[in-house]
């Protein structure tokens, strides 16, 4: 009975390591069948954007991304302060530290990933009717110009008309045949522009060859008569 238990547990091993040996055969052959399919995980990073700094002092600065400004950076005087660099987006403190490198930082890392509030952008000052006056009699001021109510002047002649209207310059010539408003980039630009008009004397037209004459020149000489000379007859 002892020796029929002995060959049932070997002949039951080895059933077991046939059973084994099958199977890892099977997965062998299964692995050269079926080729393996390397698949490529691609992470989602976001690219980091550069943002700008903009100093205006020692204490505050401007930080933009592109040409958009997205935060400031200021600086907290009060006593007794620890963490006195302060983030500053819509005139809200929004995060405050010892140091300006961590507020860029905190900056840096928010915007990047959306996190940051918006920076509402701030719409120009308008520029108001004495300003564009001031801006307009200190370049009339570098040509000897006269500013008067109708218009600039030199030497009682009038050159033309400068102005602004919604931000916009614009110069018109006294010789402009319609009058339009011409653009300008600034009161600088448009005083200049009459300062190129040649005051020359309808005379001085006549003597000239027809050909070179301008466009404005043009209509002066049409519209010009000459003044009667008054002559006495002497009799002989």
């Amino acid at each position: 009975m002892q020796a029929q238990h002995i060959s049932f547990v070997q002949i039951k091993r080895r059933s077991q390591t046939f059973h084994g040996a099958a199977i890892a055969f099977i997965l062998i052959t299964e692995n050269l069948i079926m080729p393996q399919t390397a698949t490529t995980v691609t992470p989602c990073v976001k690219p980091v954007e550069e943002l700008t700094v903009v100093e205006i002092s020692f204490y505050d600065h401007e930080i933009f991304a592109a040409s958009k400004l997205i935060a400031r950076i200021g600086y907290d005087h009060s006593d007794f302060i620890t963490q006195r660099w302060v983030v500053i987006i819509n005139d809200v403190e929004v995060f405050r530290h010892d140091t300006f490198k961590r507020c860029h930082s905190y900056i840096t890392w928010h915007y990047n990933r959306g996190t940051l509030p918006v920076q509402e952008q701030e719409a120009p000052a308008a520029t108001t009717g004495n300003e564009i006056m001031v801006q307009i009699a200190q370049e009339c001021e570098k040509y000897n110009f006269d500013l008067l109510d109708d218009g600039i002047y030199q030497h009682d002649k009038k050159l033309g008309q400068v102005g602004c209207t919604q931000g916009r310059w614009w110069v018109i010539r006294a010789s402009s045949e319609h009058q339009q408003k011409v653009p300008c980039d600034s009161a600088l630009d448009a005083v200049w522009s009459l300062s190129m008009v040649k005051l020359t004397c309808c005379e001085d037209l006549l003597d000239q060859p027809f050909e070179t004459l301008t466009v404005e020149e043009w209509p002066r000489l049409v519209e010009y008569q000459p003044e009667p000379e008054s002559r006495e007859l002497v009799a002989a």
